[in-house]
């Protein structure tokens, strides 16, 4: 993966509620499809760290990239039932990639 200046990187924090797990991973399996089906996606990855906290990293190629994903109708009505039933916990954080250093083996920032 090659990161770049310009692009945005989201970092999406969560606990989920056990409550709604089957829902919730549809609902997730859904928008997985519809963020890679967007332009200017470039990659996501999550990760779930030993205490049950969830982190998603979410980037698009650039700003108009990022916010059409941000306020696209599917995505806002899975993030207002996220908000409803999903997450016991979350945050969202939204940066513009300004520099990158890689050891040129897979990319990273």
């Amino acid at each position: 993966m090659t990161f770049t200046p310009g692009q945005v990187v989201t970092v999406f924090r969560s606990r989920l509620r056990p409550d709604h797990l089957e829902e919730y991973g549809g609902t997730a399996a859904h928008m997985d499809a519809l963020a890679r089906s967007m332009p200017g996606y470039v990659e996501h990855k999550a990760f779930t760290a030993e205490d049950g906290e969830r982190v998603t990293l979410v980037t698009f190629a650039d700003r108009a990239s990022h916010d059409a994903w941000r306020t696209h109708l599917e995505h806002r009505s899975a993030q207002r039932r996220g908000r409803e039933a999903f997450y016991e916990t979350y945050s969202v954080q939204v940066a513009d990639v300004t520099s990158v250093s890689s050891n040129g083996g897979g990319g990273g920032i």
